[in-house]
């Protein structure tokens, strides 16, 4: 490796070491404080804290990588231009490209780490992480439950208690409990003296045991009138158990860390393993609704088929003479009346078949581009650390300053822009809108014309922007105006 190759590798890994260490301290803090409801005020050890952290740190690694590199860039080489070191590269001979050449290789084995990292580190950390908080959960019952304040646990309990005691906090006073079903309009309402809360690690149910209380249940009338009483059902308890499920408190609503939801805890093989189930299971359940809307018609037409016994068919010729014309008609009428009510009852069966299988499948199919992103954003990972050192490398030697002043001002606007195209795009894939390839590279496709802009700006000395093409034309123009009216006086 050369001097200079050298110099230039140093420089970059000094502020690239520094840069990253600060932002990860920062994007971490901002994980203690999106956590902080699971950890304030629930007795844990500091050891706990300590690994809860720990396993819940790279994932932000995704995050703080691309920028460490895009910031580290522009400082790095912005200063060379501030401190005249670029002229004196010049000078020598010595071309922008090929200063940058030592540390594209650099980049490159950093991509390639990167992409290890999220592949290995990051499902297994992933794991523990989710399983942690359920573990915690287990073994130290009353951290679900937070003293004076309600708790939500899924989308149907609301859990207030006025006070904890215990070793542990299992034993509470004052149990208030709101119930909503699912899709339902009344609620239940439940209120009791005392409480326990019981745990084991080798459930995922919580149990919470109920003593003296009451029990009120409102009750929903089909009668306008009986609704505007709003009546109630209220009924008391010596003891009452109800079971929790823990898994619940890893829903969407705790930053996406759903159990269920294991693309995240999976490498390329088992994605591709999973994804392939995935598919067969989604062509399958789509068979089985088609073959099922198929096969209801024909089953309606079969039973039609048939000749069937009227009216008519139970009596004998003498007496079938003598019934009136118009008796006949009703008869007839009657039996059009139930291939109509048949018909329009198989249609309904068919439409609601057909809603229900078209939830099932958007929902598969939702699971499906779920593991497609998972999958596509380990190699994203790995690329936008290439994208971003071609955009802040070229773009510190344009605008020439070092520091921490102008480079942060451009490295934050530039990651806001690629974050944000990176979310819209997994959150408009997952939803089906686009396909999950368009939606994982959709912030690469936009950004990579911008790096091979700028490279090429900076390689060949020309600025960042030329107000030369802006304002000679306008000059032009003014002195044309100004020299007509001379000619003309």
């Amino acid at each position: 490796m050369k001097i200079l190759d050298r110099y230039i590798l140093v420089s970059f890994v000094k502020t690239f070491s520094s840069v990253f260490i600060i932002l990860f301290f920062i994007f971490i803090l901002q994980g203690i404080w999106l956590f902080i409801s699971e950890l304030a005020g629930k007795d844990l050890d500091f050891w706990i804290v300590i690994k809860f952290l720990f396993f819940y740190s790279p994932k932000v690694v995704p995050l703080v990588l691309p920028l460490s590199v895009l910031l580290a860039s522009i400082m790095t080489f912005g200063s060379f231009a501030e401190n005249y070191e670029f002229a004196a590269m010049k000078s020598s001979g010595i071309s922008l490209k090929r200063a940058m050449r030592g540390l594209t290789i650099f980049i490159l084995i950093l991509s390639a780490v990167s992409f290890v990292f999220a592949n290995n580190v990051i499902p297994q950390a992933e794991y523990k992480f989710t399983n942690m908080r359920r573990n915690i959960m287990q073994r130290k019952p009353a951290m679900a439950i937070a003293a004076g304040q309600f708790t939500s646990i899924g989308e149907n309990f609301n859990i207030k208690v006025d006070k904890k005691d215990g070793e542990n906090g299992e034993k509470l006073t004052g149990v208030t409990i709101h119930k909503r079903k699912t899709g339902a309009s009344n609620a239940t309402i439940i209120k009791s003296k005392r409480g326990l809360l019981i745990g084991s690690e080798k459930s995922n149910l919580l149990q919470l045991e109920l003593y003296d209380g009451y029990y009120y249940e409102d009750i929903f009338s089909k009668k306008p009138a009986e609704r505007l009483r709003q009546p109630f059902a209220k009924s008391s308890f010596s003891k009452h158990v109800m079971n929790i499920d823990l898994s619940q408190f890893n829903s969407e609503d705790m930053e996406s860390e759903d159990v269920g939801h294991t693309d995240r805890m999976l490498n390329v093989t088992q994605l591709n393993y999973t994804l392939d189930s995935l598919n067969k299971n989604y062509s399958n359940e789509k068979q089985t609704i088609a073959d099922n809307v198929a096969q209801r018609p024909n089953a309606v037409l079969k039973n039609y088929s048939q000749p069937k016994r009227t009216a008519r068919d139970s009596v004998t010729k003498p007496v079938l003479d003598s019934i009136p014309e118009n008796l006949t008609t009703l008869v007839e009428i009657y039996d059009l009346s139930r291939i109509y009510e048949t018909a329009y009852n198989n249609v309904n069966s068919n439409k609601f078949l057909l809603s229900n299988g078209q939830r099932a499948l958007f929902e598969k199919t939702k699971n499906i581009n779920s593991h497609w992103l998972a999958l596509y954003e380990k190699f994203v990972i790995a690329f936008s650390c290439i994208l971003m050192f071609f955009i802040g490398a070229p773009l510190g030697a344009i605008i020439r300053k070092g520091g921490l002043g102008l480079p942060i001002v451009f490295a934050v606007l530039i990651f806001i822009i690629f974050h944000f195209i990176n979310t819209f795009g997994k959150k408009l894939a997952q939803e089906n809108g686009i396909p999950p390839f368009l939606g994982s590279w959709m912030s690469s496709f936009v950004l990579g014309p911008l790096a091979i802009l700028l490279t090429y700006r900076a390689t060949n000395d020309i600025g960042l922007i030329n107000f030369d093409n802006i304002f000679l034309p306008v000059q032009k123009a003014i002195s044309n105006i100004f020299k007509n009216k001379k000619t003309e006086e």
